[in-house]
């Protein structure tokens, strides 16, 4: 397709998206991988410049881990599940606040545009309370396991949220919380930018991961378009497995709280989320309410 085409093809998105809110879940390779996370960045300034209302949430998990190795102190993991004592909750918020969050800040100043980098602590964002237990199997036996200081979300308050892009300023949200006696929890970034999407009433939530999107049974085909009640079923019939079931959770509920579009696309190709939000074929899974 030239150029030109290409223009022309995306300008009935851009008069369409404008004005709209897109949370933007950052996560997988693109946060190890400096160049990926750059060129992913500038796509979000892009759609910031063309007059969508962009909200960027971010992950961290294997940076965590590697600070942890660093400082030797071993990860804990529980049938996949991480234990965070407070130690390790020093370290996620050191990590996530302190050098993933404070890093996207300075790459959006650097491509132009305008970020505050917060998290679900600050103006009380995102409330939330201590996860219960959770019933895991291990070595064929199933038994109870306190991830320690790991919040399910309660309650967003996105008002500071709405006074950041009405300044045409990107939030840059660390997937932490607070619960209502001020502890400080651990949260997951997937399910966080979903209930984020909700309480703005966003038009699209948009997962940028490892891969091309959500497949076929046998790992052949992307589908392209998808209810949300079929990727559910996908997800109860086991074919979305593993770490893509929160990612593809937080969106299937999203979408049938409100949330217009949800999308799962591979943010370590180049612009594919503007291929993606400006081109009639597109290049990942988009889950509506059909």
């Amino acid at each position: 397709m030239k150029r030109e085409e290409v223009l022309t093809e995306a300008l009935p998105y851009i008069q369409q998206f404008h004005g709209k809110t897109m949370v933007i879940k950052l996560g997988g390779h693109a946060m190890v991988d400096a160049a990926i996370l750059e060129s992913a960045i500038s796509d979000a300034v892009l759609l910031e410049l063309v007059g969508i209302r962009v909200v960027l949430v971010h992950g961290g998990g294997p940076e965590i881990t590697a600070k942890m190795n660093a400082l030797g102190k071993q990860p804990k993991f529980v049938a996949g599940l991480r234990i965070t004592d407070e130690e390790t909750l020093e370290i996620a918020q050191m990590v996530l606040v302190g050098k993933i969050n404070s890093n996207i800040v300075s790459l959006i100043a650097k491509c132009g545009g305008k970020a505050v980098g917060i998290s679900g602590n600050d103006g009380n964002l995102i409330i939330a309370r201590k996860m219960t237990p959770q019933k895991v199997s291990v070595e064929g036996k199933e038994q109870e396991v306190d991830l320690g200081h790991v919040g399910e979300i309660e309650e967003i308050n996105p008002a500071v949220l709405n006074t950041l892009i009405d300044n045409h300023y990107i939030p840059v949200i660390a997937p932490l919380a607070i619960d209502r006696n001020g502890q400080s929890l651990n949260i997951n970034a997937d399910t966080a930018a979903g209930e984020i999407a909700v309480a703005l009433n966003a038009y699209k939530l948009i997962n940028m991961t490892d891969v091309d999107g959500i497949m076929d049974p046998q790992r052949i085909l992307v589908y392209r378009r998808l209810k949300a009640s079929e990727a559910g079923d996908l997800i109860s019939r086991g074919v979305v497995g593993e770490g893509m079931i929160p990612k593809v959770k937080s969106i299937v509920s999203a979408v049938n709280a409100g949330v217009s579009f949800g999308h799962v696309i591979n943010g370590n190709i180049s612009h594919n989320l503007l291929l993606e939000m400006f081109t009639d074929e597109g290049v990942g899974t988009m889950i509506h309410r059909g």
